[in-house]
């Protein structure tokens, strides 16, 4: 009986000790981020039987057993940490791309370039007020070539940016194979030291936990934990670490026409990652990750007017629905894209506004029934000098002229046939990039540049008076309705409020990003308040903990040496 005390004396300060090594283990890493907080467990010594009665089984214990030292978490309030910060850094990414995007335009501070439109209407005015003044012809051209020069440097800055995307892109799927291999080796190390079942991992578990709270910012993951303690982890619903194989990603371009990246799983059929097909969605988890929604904001490609369905374009409606459709489907997601749409449709409107009213065209129908657009040289201005020049735009295509001067065969009123000499235009053809008044393809007409008096502002009439009419148009043009943002709006806008619903939307588009991102910043926090108050380390606790397991171990040490006395006692007297 006295050697049962002893092994209980024993146990006690086994069991004591290894109770004060988790506590200052748990101190020592108070600050360690990441850090879990751990707890001894104990459990019954095995019993010794001396027999039976009818009252009891007659055993005697031999002390207190170190049964694990468990780490104190939840898993479902990680659960939800991980899919809540994945949704912050969705809107994150988004709203990062949105406030870029402001700051291109001037809005958030520097030159607005609702400043360079004003500069322009008014340039417009004066030389309607005298049209005949080489002077207001000068600055009015001299505005329209910083008009075009801001535009396309917005333009490229906003294309630049888009490209530029692929750094972080890059960054982020190679942090992605990083991580994937890390919680690889983790799992081997932790399955090695749990195998013989007398010790668990829980510093290696906290540095894996750790990896997929990283993870689970960067892409939607879904997870789950085996008997032998391996993770295996999907990756927007494909295998991404298995227990034996982590599937790296790749980056490819989208096409050989477009310098931007995507990622693509190699192993799994060269893939795509990511599946844009339903539209951010917190309903369908759609909404999670910061490199699903910096591909969701670059977009995969440029954009530019013709990327905006109206209606007049389209021969019937069924077409334009696919259009409208195809547009909300792969243009409005982007805010790039958008933007860039966008834009480019208030520049292609400014600049063919005013080409229209100086080279106006009139359509005629050809010998074999099709019709096409020519120079109306009746009603056409001419320019100022004495060659009285007609068909000189302001703003031409870098690499595509206006017109085609060619032979062609009419028909006429009655029916008849006559060839004639015109000045055919090239019509714009989406699928011909070079082909469009877009803002990579304009400039300021060369030969206006060199001599102001070609701009076609006179009367063709032979008196040299100035026109009136066209002066006229090119004020009411400026004033008129002409598109609107988007085939889901209704308003159509003159220039001017039409930018400002373009900046007002894109404003609303970040401050309605912002206050999502917010929420979930609040909704973070919020969850893991409860973890730390779960997992975290307070050292008053573990200090309590210390004092606590001191006096156990104290209370064995007096029990052995109470124990050890009477033995000697024993002895001494036998």
């Amino acid at each position: 009986m006295a050697f049962n005390g002893l092994y209980i004396g024993v146990s006690g300060l086994n069991v004591s000790q290894a109770a004060l090594n988790v506590t200052s283990h748990n101190l020592a890493n108070v600050d360690t981020k990441g850090y879990v907080r751990q707890q001894p467990i104990f459990r019954d010594f095995k019993y010794v039987k001396l027999g039976e009665s009818y009252l009891s089984s007659l055993q005697v214990g031999l002390g207190v057993d170190f049964a694990e030292v468990k780490q104190v978490r939840d898993v479902f309030l990680d659960r939800a940490y991980r899919e809540e910060i994945g949704r912050k850094s969705f809107y994150d990414s988004q709203y990062q791309t949105i406030y870029e995007i402001e700051g291109l335009f001037g809005e958030l501070e520097g030159v607005q370039f609702q400043n360079t439109m004003k500069e322009f209407w008014e340039a417009l005015q004066e030389l309607v007020k005298e049209p005949d003044n080489i002077v207001a012809r000068a600055s009015f051209v001299q505005t329209a070539v910083s008009f075009v020069e801001r535009a396309n440097n917005i333009y490229s800055q906003l294309s630049d940016y888009q490209v530029n995307l692929n750094t972080q892109i890059i960054e982020q799927v190679k942090r992605i194979n990083e991580i994937g291999d890390q919680i690889k080796e983790l799992n081997i190390k932790i399955r090695q030291y749990e195998s013989s079942g007398l010790e668990n991992a829980n510093d290696l578990r906290d540095q894996r936990n750790l990896l997929l709270d990283e993870l689970s910012q960067i892409a939607y993951i879904t997870y789950r934990e085996d008997k032998s303690g391996v993770v295996t982890v999907n990756l927007e619903g494909m295998p991404f670490v298995t227990e034996d194989l982590v599937y790296h990603m790749e980056t490819v371009q989208i096409s050989e026409d477009s310098p931007m990246l995507k990622p693509i799983w190699v192993a799994h059929g060269k893939v795509d990652v990511f599946n844009f097909d339903r539209p951010p969605s917190s309903v369908y988890d759609t909404d999670i990750g910061y490199l699903k929604g910096l591909l969701l904001a670059r977009g995969n490609r440029q954009a530019n007017y013709t990327d905006i369905p109206v209606r007049e374009r389209y021969e019937t409606d069924h077409e334009y629905e696919e259009a409208v459709r195809e547009y909300n489907n792969k243009i409005s997601p982007s805010v790039i894209m958008t933007v860039q749409a966008q834009f480019d449709q208030l520049i292609h409107g400014i600049v063919t506004m005013v080409n229209d009213i100086l080279c106006p065209n009139k359509e005629v129908t050809l010998a074999d029934g099709s019709k096409i657009k020519i120079l109306d040289e009746e009603n056409a201005p001419v320019s100022m000098d004495s060659q009285k020049i007609m068909g000189e735009a302001l703003f031409t295509r870098k690499s595509m002229p206006r017109y085609e001067e060619r032979e062609i065969q009419i028909m006429d009123e009655d029916g008849g046939i006559q060839t004639i000499l015109a000045k055919v235009y090239i019509e714009e053809d989406p699928n011909d990039n070079y082909s469009l008044y877009t803002i990579s393809e304009i400039e300021v007409n060369p030969n206006i540049l060199l001599n102001k008096s070609l701009l076609p502002l006179s009367k063709n009439d032979g008196s040299g008076a100035f026109d009136i009419e066209t002066a006229q148009k090119l004020l009411e043009g400026w004033q008129k309705p002409f598109a609107t943002l988007s085939p889901n709006s209704l308003t159509k806008n003159n220039f001017n409020d039409y930018y400002v619903s373009f900046i007002s939307e894109i404003a609303n588009w970040g401050e309605q990003v912002y206050t999502i991102s917010s929420n979930q910043s609040s909704m973070v926090d919020s969850i893991d308040n409860k973890r730390a108050e779960i997992m975290g380390v307070s050292s008053d606790e573990e200090l309590t903990n210390l004092i606590k397991f001191q006096h156990a171990y104290n209370a064995a040490a007096r029990y052995i040496t109470v124990v050890s006395e009477m033995l000697e006692h024993i002895i001494m007297n036998m």
